[in-house]
């Protein structure tokens, strides 16, 4: 890795890489260190794919949700492991099938290595092409460095291989290559309740052809799913999506705000509504489109895990790099102090205060796109703004 960073330093001048150094190493080891120390069991999410693989391989995956295969398929896998139901896509136990002929151990170490520099890579490609390679992989190290990361590369959660889709298409829709960003954006489907706003407040944004891409990716990810687990499998895991298991609604709008019934309907459909609107005013910021729909995304889905919130650290990321004014800046500091592994006790919110910041950046975005009576200027990282035909050239007040 270092002779990787040494070789990206180039355009950094000496002096300055010789600070980023030390800087990203200062942040490497406590990283490190609070990744050991996190309580969550090790491998908790990826001993489940396994499972789900195996019963896959061995029963056909048109058993992988039925949940008595899959436990005994965990406890023979890591007897010491606690179990737990397999409610994740089945292109998440196709995933882990790839590393079905290693033993579990090394299966997951595999995994989380993977999972974690994929996201890490993915950070440092997208960012601004003016940033130096140590900057870059600096960024990465933040970006990282929330709890909720540490948690999905603890447990070998799947949520980073989404964020890998999000970063790669944010950079990709930069440059105007609208195909190959809707194809990355099938990624989503691992984990479709983290991101699943992002491809129509695209839609929005006028990204009609990442849009296409997009659901001619998903519809053949679709078509296989049909074809390998069947009616009877979709049916089984529909029908055990109605009673997920208990605390996965803390960070909902339920729990954040004291909502149940129609009222939170209400709520999510008016925030997809502001989704979509201020997408469609902001649509000349790429970045903070795709921040919207995940913000959106996290905000009204009902069923999320902490590592979830590895997401809100990508869209934190990609609002830095767009907007590098101080009035923007300053709160994503903030925002990523608390979410931090080096501050504890009153200073860190409970799971059900995330939906709240959440809210409030979402608010901001909205109130940003409704005061908009120019076309939003273009980022510093070099983006291009369009001529594109199907986008006016003046947004005025309506």
């Amino acid at each position: 890795m270092w002779v990787q960073l040494t070789l990206l330093a180039g355009k950094v001048p000496r002096t300055s890489r010789v600070w980023l150094s030390l800087a990203l190493g200062m942040l490497l080891v406590p990283l490190a260190a609070a990744f050991l120390k996190r309580a969550e069991p090790l491998g908790l999410d990826f001993h489940t794919y396994a499972a789900a693989a195996r019963v896959g391989l061995q029963y056909g995956w048109s058993h992988i949700y039925d949940q008595e295969l899959v436990a005994t398929a965990q406890t023979s896998l890591a007897p010491n492991q606690a179990t737990q139901p397999f409610l994740s896509p089945p292109p998440v136990a196709w995933l882990a099938a790839l590393l079905a002929g290693l033993p579990y151990a090394w299966a997951f170490g595999v995994w989380a290595i993977v999972t974690t520099f994929a996201l890490a890579w993915a950070v440092a490609w997208s960012a601004p092409a003016s940033r130096g390679g140590l900057e870059r992989w600096l960024a990465a190290a933040l970006v990282v460095a929330p709890a909720w990361v540490l948690v999905a590369a603890r447990v070998g959660q799947v949520v980073p291989l989404v964020a890998v889709g999000v970063l790669v298409a944010w950079r990709l829709l930069r440059e105007d290559r609208d195909l190959g960003a809707g194809v990355v954006l099938a990624l989503l489907l691992l984990k479709p309740n983290t991101a699943f706003l992002v491809p129509l407040a695209l839609l929005a944004a006028g990204r009609r052809r990442t849009f296409v891409t997009w659901l001619i990716a998903a519809s053949a990810v679709a078509v296989a799913v049909f074809a390998t687990v069947g009616v009877e499998g979709l049916a089984a895991y529909v029908s055990q999506l109605q009673n997920p298991p208990p605390g996965t609604n803390a960070l909902s709008l339920e729990a954040a705000l004291g909502v149940s019934g129609l009222s939170a309907l209400v709520f999510r459909l008016a925030i997809i509504g502001a989704v979509l609107v201020a997408a469609w005013r902001l649509r000349t910021s790429t970045g903070l489109v795709i921040v919207l729909g995940v913000i959106g995304s996290l905000l009204v889905s009902p069923y999320l895990h902490a590592s979830d919130l590895t997401l809100f650290a990508v869209a934190g990321w990609i609002v830095w790099a767009e907007r590098p004014m101080l009035t923007w800046r300053a709160p994503l500091a903030a925002s990523w102090l608390i979410a931090s592994p080096f501050v504890s006790g009153p200073l860190r919110p409970t799971q059900a205060r995330w939906p709240l910041l959440e809210l409030t950046w979402l608010l901001v975005l909205v109130v940003v796109a409704w005061r908009l009576d120019r076309p939003f200027p273009a980022s510093v990282d070099g983006s291009r703004l369009t001529n594109r035909s199907s986008e006016p050239q003046h947004l005025g007040r309506r």
